[in-house]
């Protein structure tokens, strides 16, 4: 079945992004120039309200709303569409005098302050009320708007809260879990450790930061529940939407990897995913082509969360921000090849923060389309104007997607007990940075990789990296092994398989949970490597692979050798090794490598599997969306020199011609080539 672009109303690519007609209702010229350069900059969308509550309702129960539609009938009228945040992410100053249990409450214990943003009580049914009062108000007011896309819910949700309200309802959620049996907790939890056993659950609490810290457990269970209570404030916004208007899709726009919240539980109650992208582009510590494949990882988490359709890029900079340690401009052209990195990467949208910048306050001089001066001759401005034009060249590319044969698993409850773990170096666990390195080096073979949980279903895949899998969820051992049976190819790491979902260390050898006999290894000892420290590991071809920071020593059951430790005590032991079980072959790899040398062993797993590599030029990146229609192959030269592609054919969407052989590209330049088969 064919798949649709996100808003087929709009035509092709949304192009626009968060516009503040509030801030200049006083300036109706202001406003008048804004809808006139939206047009020259082929802007076809605005994200509107995201911050408005202190407009909308300036006091309690007193709600005017009659500039906001006069602004959506203006911009509807000249092709420009709507996304319509609800106002929850800043609360106005009367509801905080009013009801000082919204204000959220810190690891410290201490109350916050009226005062910026994402800092609301999410169990505060105060606050969940005058949420859901003026949430209804906007849906009935504009829900039939022939503008209106899409519903934002809040913006950029984040945090956790402390207060007496959230302490109660996270006791009640861990009577729940746990059966409402006091000694299942105590016997997970492991309690009786420094004599911590608990004989009810009103005596648990969260671990503030003079409190209760060293129960591993009960760390990982409070940023579940906190992604939990966040989810639940979430879907109480969205089941007001949606009473109202059943039928328009809703969205929050996530954080990158932020660390606050497993975004995959969210986004189960979302329509459609989306996140605000800002790298740090033209640092000093990374090449363009670095940033830009980190970039790449972060786009392929949030494109996984939903793979069967395009995601949105919600919010990004055509120049700079204003929160960086280094607040540097982009340089010319690194804008249009990040935006259409994106696209590349499966986004049906370009959306920035913010349309024009404000005069005042914390953002003033955060990146915007229109700058303080105010003109549309900027060079800023120039390049959004090309990116219109650019995403109106390739609109056919809506609505297709990105088909991975690979996957990496990355799990939010395995990030954050490896966080947690009083084990290895706290300075070298980079568990985030292992993933991306990894990935990477799939991006460098011209190979799509998803990335998923390692609850996942993993029958589309035909490579799947699990690196430093350490917390077993109850299905993830039999996940894997059946996929393994079914002729898989399956790559896992040191401190795989040590504890289960909840951190208690795993009897008779890791990895644990049956996936010894998987591997047909056993982890004996790990050994946490000093800077200073040198190791490698030896093939029998003379391969050999440098070792850092993490070597296991091994007993091997029934697995193949592929290679082995060149020093210290464990010389001559198991380092790689390989089981083939089933139909298919399960690797481990026992040992902090790079990525970049494991290459090699990447390829045989891939032409194992059937999938073919593919031969870049250095700094070049490579990605296919592709529908019934056709395929749609994108090459961004990242890199510092001309690149040439040989063997591509196709039609070049930007460039309006037919490509027949060698492609060329200068530094910062991108091709779309359309060809009518899938690739």
């Amino acid at each position: 079945m064919e798949k649709a672009a996100l808003f087929p109303q709009a035509g092709g690519f949304l192009h626009g992004g968060d516009y503040n007609p509030e801030q200049w209702l006083d300036r109706p010229d202001i406003l008048d120039e804004d809808i006139r350069m939206m047009k020259k900059a082929h802007v076809n969308t605005a994200t509107l309200g995201v911050f408005s509550w202190s407009v909308y309702e300036p006091e309690e129960g007193s709600f005017h709303f009659d500039w906001l539609e006069e602004m959506m009938d203006r911009l509807y009228e000249n092709g420009i569409y709507t996304v319509l945040a609800t106002p929850s992410g800043a609360r106005p100053a009367w509801l905080d005098a009013a009801y000082p249990e919204a204000m959220r409450v810190g690891k410290d214990g201490r109350r916050a302050h009226h005062g910026v943003r994402h800092n609301h009580c999410m169990t505060s049914p105060a606050y969940r009320e005058k949420v859901r009062i003026i949430d209804r108000k906007l849906a009935e007011r504009f829900g039939r708007h022939p503008g209106l896309l899409l519903w934002h819910v809040s913006n950029e949700l984040g945090g956790e809260c402390y207060c007496p309200l959230c302490v109660q309802k996270f006791q009640e959620y861990l009577a729940e879990k746990f059966h409402h049996n006091i000694e299942e907790l105590n016997q997970a939890w492991w309690t009786t450790f420094w004599s911590h056993r608990y004989q009810d659950f009103t005596q648990i609490e969260p671990p503030f930061s003079n409190g209760e810290g060293s129960i591993m457990g009960l760390n990982l269970e409070w940023r579940r529940f906190t992604t939990w209570n966040m989810t639940d404030f979430m879907k109480e916004e969205i089941r007001v939407l949606k009473e109202v208007t059943p039928d328009l899709p809703v969205t929050a726009n996530f954080m990158q990897l932020y660390p606050g919240l497993d975004y995959r539980k969210m986004a189960e109650s979302l329509d459609v995913i989306s996140w605000d992208s800002y790298p740090r582009l033209g640092n000093d510590y990374e090449t363009l082509q670095e940033t830009m494949a980190e970039t790449s990882f972060h786009h392929a988490v949030m494109r996984s969360m939903k793979p069967e359709k395009p995601f949105m890029l919600m919010e990004s900079t055509p120049g700079l921000v204003n929160w960086h340690p280094f607040n540097k401009v982009k340089r010319p052209g690194i804008h249009r090849l990040a935006s259409l990195q994106a696209a590349a990467c499966g986004s049906d949208t370009v959306q920035y923060f913010q349309w024009r910048k404000g005069r005042g306050s914390f953002e003033q001089y955060h990146g915007a389309i229109v700058d303080h001066l105010g003109r549309d001759d900027t060079r800023i401005f120039r390049e959004v104007e090309q990116i219109g034009a650019d995403l109106e060249k390739m609109a056919r590319v809506t609505g297709t997607t990105v088909h991975a044969q690979t996957a990496l698993l990355f799990d939010w409850d395995n990030r954050w007990a490896i966080q947690d773990v009083k084990a290895l170096s706290e300075q070298t666990k980079q568990y985030e940075a292992t993933c991306m390195d990894i990935y990477k080096a799939f991006l460098r073979m011209g190979v799509e990789m998803d990335v998923v949980p390692s609850t996942a279903d993993l029958t589309p895949y035909r490579v799947v990296i699990a690196p430093m899998l350490y917390l077993l969820q109850k299905e993830t051992a039999r996940n894997l092994t059946s996929y393994v049976k079914q002729g898989g190819q399956l790559l896992a790491t040191y401190f795989t398989g040590y504890v289960d979902e909840n951190t208690l260390c795993y009897l008779g050898g890791f990895p644990g949970d049956g996936l010894s006999e998987l591997f047909g290894v056993i982890s004996e000892e790990i050994d946490t490597l000093y800077p200073s420290d040198r190791n490698a590991v030896r093939f029998a071809d003379g391969t050999r692979w440098e070792v850092r920071d993490y070597a296991e020593t091994l007993r091997v059951q029934d697995a193949e050798v592929l290679a082995s430790y060149e020093e210290d005590f464990y010389a001559g032991t198991a380092a790689v090794t390989r089981k083939i079980c089933g139909d298919g072959a399960a690797y481990y790899v026992a040992a902090r490598v790079s990525a970049q040398e494991m290459s090699s062993l990447f390829r045989t797993m891939l032409a194992q599997a059937g999938i073919k590599t593919k031969d870049l030029p250095e700094g070049v990146e490579y990605h296919v969306r592709s529908g019934e229609q056709g395929s749609y192959s994108f090459y961004l030269n990242c890199g510092t020199q001309r690149a040439v592609i040989d063997s591509v054919s196709g039609t070049d969407l930007l460039r309006s011609k037919a490509v027949d052989g060698a492609l060329t590209l200068e530094p910062g330049n991108v091709a779309i080539i359309e060809t009518a088969q899938q690739v």
